[in-house]
């Protein structure tokens, strides 16, 4: 059980990111794992977005092996900057969760 304070943590840190941290602690989780997937697939689609068309299917097949090690030393082979773009991307979608929770 030592991952749940992290996880804890984090679901507070991204719950003040989101501006939703005076909301439900159920609440709170359940629109953090919907925003989780969500940020995943815009922070794949961007660095997807930066592979040359050649390298998509090498991309595609190391995602569905789930071998995290050999998809990130492809990644860092084939776009360098990743974890930049992931992120930005990730930005992105706080923003417009942001947009989208303000009344």
């Amino acid at each position: 059980a030592m991952i749940s304070p992290v996880k804890d943590e984090l679901t507070a840190a991204i719950a003040a990111d989101l501006g939703i941290k005076n909301l439900p602690l159920e609440e709170q989780q359940a629109l953090i794992a919907q925003f989780g997937e969500v940020a995943l697939k815009a922070a794949t689609l961007a660095v997807v977005g930066k592979l040359a068309e050649g390298t998509r299917d090498d991309f595609k097949k190391l995602a569905e092996a789930g071998d995290a090690i050999a998809l990130k030393t492809f990644l860092d082979r084939e776009v360098p900057e990743h974890e930049d773009i992931a992120k930005a991307a990730v930005a992105e979608e706080v923003k417009r969760f942001k947009a989208f929770q303000s009344p």
